[in-house]
């Protein structure tokens, strides 16, 4: 039967999650009116209908692709960024599209070099500069060779640097001027890589880079480990953008469109 201990049950669960207690509460207070207006009695009633709140709370409508398209890639240091971007120029690729990567991530030591493995494995063009250089100025000669060669797609990888914040917002606004001038006719989107396995702090993380840059959709890596991923529920609930790919595994096809479905069912799993 449904009754308090079940509902403090869940709550528990869905916190231990990563979904955070703000998330959780919401989701169980929405729970208990559906109980009540569907007069469900027993707990795997209502766990089927939780499923479907969780769902729901996750379902932000995905922005339609049009070409050509310039997505900054953007996320604190180690949340596997530069592998993702890999692993979408190899997606895009599959779907027809020509890619060319830049990096613009200046700061960090081997960044390019980084990069430079996964255009190789990728099979697409690079455009990068030496260490130091201004990010800005990389982006507009990966804009130049976008232009030239036609591509599609031009994907961007960013500093990312939080500990000084008004550094990072100064270089993603330039950058953004220089897209808009440069490249007025392409579609410029924004994509927040999280680690799954940060719990709240991506939380955090995704305030301060939607303050700097502004998200257009969040990619979570790392589920393939223990990593539970509840923390896209508290990411999705206050910037108010979809959760575009999964990371699922450290190879180079380990990238997956996101299912709310799916998702929701691993959480219960």
């Amino acid at each position: 039967p449904i009754d308090e201990d079940f509902y403090d049950d869940l709550l528990d669960a869905l916190i231990l999650s990563d979904m955070g207690e703000t998330c959780a509460t919401e989701a169980i207070d929405r729970l208990r009116e559906r109980v009540k207006a569907e007069h469900l009695r027993y707990a795997p009633q209502a766990k089927d209908a939780l499923k479907g709140i969780l769902v729901e709370m996750l379902e932000v409508e995905k922005p339609a692709l049009h070409w050509p398209m310039v997505t900054l890639m953007v996320g604190v240091n180690g949340v596997g960024k530069t592998t993702t971007i890999g692993k979408l120029a190899l997606r895009f690729q599959g779907l027809g599209r020509t890619i060319i990567l830049c990096a613009a991530d200046t700061f960090r030591a081997a960044a390019a070099e980084q990069l430079q493995v996964w255009a190789d494995r990728a099979r697409c063009p690079i455009v990068r500069h030496k260490e130091g250089a201004d990010p800005a100025g990389v982006v507009f000669d990966g804009i130049q060779a976008a232009k030239a060669r036609n591509a599609d797609l031009l994907i961007v990888d960013t500093a990312g640097r939080l500990h000084n914040k008004k550094n990072l917002m100064d270089e993603m606004e330039k950058m953004r001027r220089v897209i808009d001038r440069e490249y007025p006719e392409a579609t410029v989107r924004c994509l927040l890589v999280v680690d799954a396995t940060t719990g709240q702090n991506g939380l955090a993380q995704a305030r301060a880079f939607r303050e700097a840059a502004g998200i257009n959709g969040i990619v979570l890596t790392k589920l393939d480990g223990t990593a539970k991923g509840g923390i896209a529920f508290s990411i999705v609930r206050e910037l108010g953008v979809p959760v575009m790919y999964v990371g699922v595994g450290e190879g180079i096809e380990d990238l997956q469109s996101f299912n709310a479905r799916e998702f929701v069912d691993a959480l219960f799993e």
